[in-house]
């Protein structure tokens, strides 16, 4: 008996790297699996249907079941296909794992519009060009569970990658609104930050420097599995980092205690004055909080 027998999931981006391994894990899990990937290169470009196709050929050898999904997920009809893809086969829409991504970096300095566009519209529109038509059906449906893909990048920040971080960083955002919105209908949102070795990150700096103390793929599935199976009881609204020098682990914006100034009359300088109230000291962050490296 599997963790997700009679359900149905949805991966984007899943015909390789992270994606690949959570549809594949799902699947051995009871799960089918609608595997969508636009294929091509890690910049996005092209378009080869068979990168998806392969994924499910693997899943079905083993007796799994799954579709593959050639659309491109920044679009609305691209992420409507998908679901409808879902529907058409397998009859439900209960698991969402908005994985696909593409990379562009450049300094901020040097950042190119075009680049930006394309980084934005894939992984933040396309975010939402899949969760639109999934979420409604889960709404009408009794519920189910979506996983949001950030970033540290995003959530932290990371030297060369404004564009990717700005949309890592909306996508938590999105998903802190659906959560809220989608509580009353029995509707989880997970964001994850994951940290792998795949062809995306391959070349990053913190990668190449040190390979053998990054997750690979499958090192990071086992936590997605988690979070959209029954094992995370009724839990929304959580963001999960999972990487190999960090480990698996909560992340969550932190506030201070703060400092309530009268409603009219008081300067600038009052800051100042209010400065332990209001701003973290170095051993308060050493003490609660620690930033990935």
């Amino acid at each position: 008996m599997g963790l997700l027998d009679g359900k149905v999931a949805i991966i984007t981006g899943a015909g390789g790297g992270l994606g690949e391994a959570y549809a594949k894990l799902f699947a051995r899990e009871g799960a089918a699996v609608v595997v969508n990937d636009l294929g091509g290169p890690r910049d996005g470009s092209g378009a080869d249907v068979s990168m998806a196709q392969k994924v499910v050929n693997a899943i079905k050898e083993e007796g799994g079941r799954a579709v593959a999904n050639g659309s491109d997920i920044s679009t609305i009809a691209g992420g409507q296909s998908v679901f409808e893809d879902a529907i058409k086969n397998f009859g439900r829409a209960d698991i969402l794992v908005n994985n696909a991504g593409i990379l562009l970096d450049e300094t901020f300095a040097k950042a190119k519009e075009a680049n930006w566009d394309r980084v934005i519209k894939v992984h933040l529109k396309g975010t939402f060009c899949c969760t639109q038509p999934v979420f409604k059906w889960m709404r009408e449906n009794g519920g189910g569970v979506i996983v949001n893909t950030s970033s540290t990048s995003g959530l932290i920040g990371n030297f060369g990658q404004t564009n990717y971080g700005a949309a890592k960083g909306g996508i938590w955002g999105l998903s802190n609104v659906l959560a809220i919105e989608g509580r009353k209908y029995n509707i989880r949102i997970w964001t994850l930050a994951p940290g792998a070795l795949t062809r995306m990150t391959a070349d990053l700096p913190r990668y190449k420097e040190n390979p053998g103390a990054a997750l690979g793929p499958d090192g990071i599935a086992p936590a997605v599995l988690y979070m959209v199976s029954d094992l995370s009881g009724d839990q929304t609204g959580k963001v999960l980092g999972v990487s190999g020098p960090r480990g698996v682990r909560e992340m969550r914006m932190m506030e201070m205690e703060g400092w309530t100034p009268p409603f009219t009359g008081w300067k600038a300088e009052d800051i100042v004055t209010h400065a332990k109230d209001i701003f973290f000291s170095e051993e308060d962050i050493k003490k609660s909080a620690r930033r990935f490296k």
